[in-house]
């Protein structure tokens, strides 16, 4: 059973910075793109950012140049570093990955969701 295990997140102060992790585990054949999602309250999810496979990246206009999306291969893991962070950052934030199981067909993963919460 494939599963997405996040976490990272926390209270950080308006500036500060914070660094997600997102590890895929179980029996994986192949992952594509790996991203991760946000939702405030009282709003709808939102992507933040996007990785491929091979490493390219895109980013929702409001984090551009602020937060920066990576992934090891080779752990099956992917990270989100956000510095400059704003409270309109505040929301729980999702692990989404689309994975292709050994012997199953590929589908998106989801993981559990963390708080990050941006406060004086």
């Amino acid at each position: 059973q494939v599963q997405l295990m996040e976490s990272g997140g926390g209270l950080v102060q308006p500036g500060g910075s914070l660094r997600l992790s997102c590890a895929a585990s179980g029996s994986i054949f192949r992952i594509n793109d790996m991203g991760w999602y946000r939702q405030a309250p009282g709003k709808q999810r939102e992507l933040v950012t996007v990785i491929t496979s091979g490493g390219s990246a895109n980013y929702a206009d409001s984090v551009k140049g602020r937060f920066t999306i990576s992934r090891d291969n080779a752990k099956n893991t992917v990270y989100l570093q956000m510095n400059s962070l704003k409270p309109e950052d505040t929301a729980v934030y999702y692990c989404n990955a689309r994975i292709q199981p050994v012997h199953i067909l590929e589908r998106d993963y989801w993981g559990q969701g963390t708080q990050v919460t941006v406060s004086s």
